[in-house]
């Protein structure tokens, strides 16, 4: 059905009279006449009651008026979200996240871009590195923000800001200077327990550097859970600075003496999306990951 018939057909059923439609339409009556002829024999039904003074809908003349109010507000609502998508100022962003980046720069970048693009909706999850990389891979998220970056010809990374890493420990434990290689005789919590590498291998690199390898491992799904483990009593963890914002009873942050690389926060995306939301959303990190104070343990 062509939707310019449609709407001639519309006007003609609004204004049961040609030459007013014709008017309204800025058309002359005869080929105005013709589209509504040629719409009759498309769908193969008469529309209209020609035979007294003044024309009238028919039966399928009415369920076509009804219809076609309902079909031409659809297509016009359509046609202005997706100017409005083209022009970004609307439509959906999927970002996803490792857990620890639910403390520090992220939170403040979320909100902020909620706060500039409120007809944007934000698609949050959060999910490890591995299934990070797999899901930009194929295209089921937008941005991923991962811990360290995400290697890939495909994808393009930029840093969010290196944090050192400290200690997560029982409150049980003696205050003061803590030495790495001193508790090499503690159990480490590691995260996650899959899939690896991860960031638990990552942690015995760490150790490795000064000289030892972890005995004792307890591994966990999550830096939520190791705390966790960590706040009862079962071992210790080395995590990012910014985690010690999760205030957690039974669990004290210390930084210590020895090996410390640091941690990386990346902000990834594919190189072939040429999204206006993604690039805004990398613009507003930037510009906040710049301006942020270097992070501190209190």
């Amino acid at each position: 059905m062509d939707f310019k018939r449609l709407s001639y057909f519309l006007a003609v059923a609004e204004e049961l009279h040609f030459g007013r439609a014709s008017t309204r339409l800025g058309i002359a009556q005869p080929p105005l006449s013709r589209q509504i002829a040629q719409l009759e024999k498309e769908i193969g039904a008469v529309l209209f009651d020609r035979s007294r003074s003044q024309i009238r809908l028919t039966q399928a003349g009415e369920l076509l008026l009804e219809r076609a109010k309902e079909i031409l507000e659809r297509i016009d609502q359509t046609e202005r979200e997706v100017m409005r998508i083209g022009q970004g100022v609307a439509g959906r962003l999927r970002i996803a996240f490792v857990g620890t980046a639910t403390y520090g720069l992220l939170p403040n970048i979320i909100r902020a871009f909620r706060t500039a693009n409120p007809a944007i909706e934000l698609a949050l999850s959060a999910m490890n590195n591995a299934d990070l990389k797999r899901a930009l891979i194929q295209r089921e998220i937008d941005i991923a923000v991962a811990r360290p970056s995400i290697e890939d010809p495909e994808v393009k990374s930029e840093s969010l800001g290196r944090e050192p890493l400290i200690l997560a420990l029982p409150d049980t434990f003696a205050e003061g200077e803590h030495v790495l290689a001193d508790l090499k005789g503690e159990t480490f919590i590691l995260y996650p327990r899959r899939p690896r590498p991860s960031f638990a291998d990552f942690i015995i690199d760490v150790c490795k550097s000064d000289g030892f390898i972890p005995a004792a491992q307890v591994m966990a799904q999550d830096y939520l859970t190791a705390i966790s483990l960590v706040s009862v009593g079962v071992g210790i963890s080395l995590v990012p600075l910014s985690v010690s914002q999760n205030q957690r009873p039974g669990v004290v942050y210390r930084a210590y003496r020895g090996s410390n690389p640091g941690t990386e926060l990346s902000l990834n995306y594919r190189r072939d999306n040429r999204s206006q939301h993604v690039f805004r959303f990398v613009s507003l990190a930037r510009q906040m990951a710049r301006e942020q104070s270097p992070p501190h343990l209190d």
